[in-house]
């Protein structure tokens, strides 16, 4: 098992410019109506537990019991983002990618197995240009107090004003103006790129809606299976403020910031443990032992999460709610634990409180995993109490009464975290099909 980022600046800056791709912060100014929510108590893992227990109770409304009051957020802020375009040059249609609960924007352009399993290349490939952010509050973004700023409302009217200067050629780095511009979201992403089309029906050209549904019932399985601890506590080099000095040290001194598992397996001998590499193996990549030692290495980025910020507990969580078991290869899937990304408290609290109707009048299309688990329960062929709609997918052609088109298609064998399954540039490809056939085309 390779140590997290252990590939050379040098070869990554190769690869982007190949590509013609940069990273940037983008500055923002929001206004924002929300909710002032009361504060909990999130220090620890119990408390993480106990708000995710008040949280799921059948027929309960712990958002609603916290609610005092609404607010208005304004404020100056940066969203971090990631631009591409192809080798050709600018065709005047730019995907906007938004990623969900759990990643970064790094969802949309993995590394692993060179670029294999990335949506970016594919889109390029078919002429497209895109724009990956890092959501408000997330990852490189502007992060900020977890239960009363970074809630969903928030994050919609951050990405609309990327949007916007997309439009107007308002991001210096990006160099031109785009007058057709896409929202592809996942999970949380697609929740909000939906938000977006509500509120802003205009300032979108086209919403495809990955790892989504309009059915709210199965958030409750989530918030479960997350198993959710507060992130810093849950990986304290790397999202909390721990020092990593002392731990940098001692994995030079046994090999683990080259070989981890072989590393380990030496500190674990020298203590008189006998375990085989195997069995270190296990323990390492299933355990919180991975989460724990996440950060280790030196080129690390050290995000100092305050408590409110809060993360699923290991990889079996991980597989859980995002990967369908034997269609996703195990060291990606670790990889995705070593990079994984907080959910706020605040987020939680008014995922709930998108629009249910949109007037947008342009083309929208679902694409969910056969067998998603926060939006189709598992089943997607199944179908909600009092809907007529073919499968849970389908339903969600009720909130768009006015798109000129509606689709949506089933990913099959394949779980939450589309991106992530062995087959999911097949997935990516019926995205770019769908889109040139609905006069969306680069």
């Amino acid at each position: 098992m390779a140590p997290l980022r252990t590939f050379s600046p040098l070869v990554l800056a190769s690869f982007a410019a190949a590509r013609q791709c940069s990273q940037f912060q983008v500055p923002v100014d929001i206004s924002s109506r929300q909710g002032k929510f009361s504060e909990i108590p999130i220090e620890t893992n119990l408390d993480v537990g106990a708000f995710a227990t008040r949280f799921s109770e059948f027929q309960g409304n712990y958002s609603d019991a916290l609610f005092t009051d609404f607010q208005t957020l304004k404020g100056s802020y940066e969203i971090s983002a990631q631009y591409c375009r192809p080798d050709s040059g600018s065709s005047g249609t730019i995907q906007v990618l938004t990623h969900g609960i759990g990643f970064d924007k790094t969802y949309w352009d993995l590394s692993y197995q060179n670029y294999n399993y990335s949506y970016v290349n594919t889109a390029l490939a078919a002429g497209y240009s895109t724009l990956a952010i890092d959501r408000f509050g997330i990852g490189n973004s502007t992060h900020g107090d977890p239960i009363n700023e970074i809630q969903a409302q928030a994050e919609v009217e951050a990405l609309n004003a990327v949007t916007t200067k997309l439009r107007n050629g308002g991001i210096p780095q990006v160099g031109t103006a785009y007058d057709t511009v896409i929202h592809v979201g996942h999970s949380f992403g697609s929740v909000q790129s939906s938000w977006l089309s509500a509120l802003y029906p205009n300032n979108t050209d086209g919403i495809v809606l990955t790892g989504y549904s309009g059915a709210g019932q199965f958030l409750p399985y989530i918030i479960a299976g997350w198993n959710l601890h507060s992130a810093r506590l849950n990986q304290p080099l790397r999202f909390g403020n721990a020092s990593n000095a002392g731990l940098l040290k001692l994995a030079k001194q046994y090999g683990m910031n080259i070989d981890l598992v072989s590393g380990l397996q030496k500190v674990l001998g020298a203590a008189g443990v006998d375990l085989t590499t195997q069995e270190i193996g296990d323990i390492v990549s299933s355990t919180e032992i991975l989460d724990l030692i996440t950060g280790y290495n030196e080129t690390v980025f050290q995000y100092n999460y305050p408590s409110g910020y809060l993360a699923s507990s290991d990889l079996t969580a991980l597989q859980y709610a995002f990967l369908y078991p034997d269609n996703y290869d195990l060291a990606l899937a670790i990889m995705g634990e070593q990079t994984k990304q907080p959910v706020t408290v605040g987020e939680i609290l008014t995922i709930g409180n998108a629009p249910m109707m949109s007037t947008f009048t342009g083309p929208v299309f679902v694409i969910t995993g056969e067998h998603d688990i926060p939006f189709c329960g598992g089943n997607c062929y199944g179908q909600v109490p009092n809907s007529t709609a073919a499968n849970i997918p389908a339903g969600v052609e009720m909130a768009f009464p006015s798109a000129s088109t509606f689709d949506a298609y089933i990913q099959p064998g394949t779980g939450h975290g589309l991106n992530f399954q062995y087959n999911a540039t097949a997935g990516y490809q019926v995205i770019q099909d769908w889109l040139a056939s609905n006069g969306l085309g680069a």
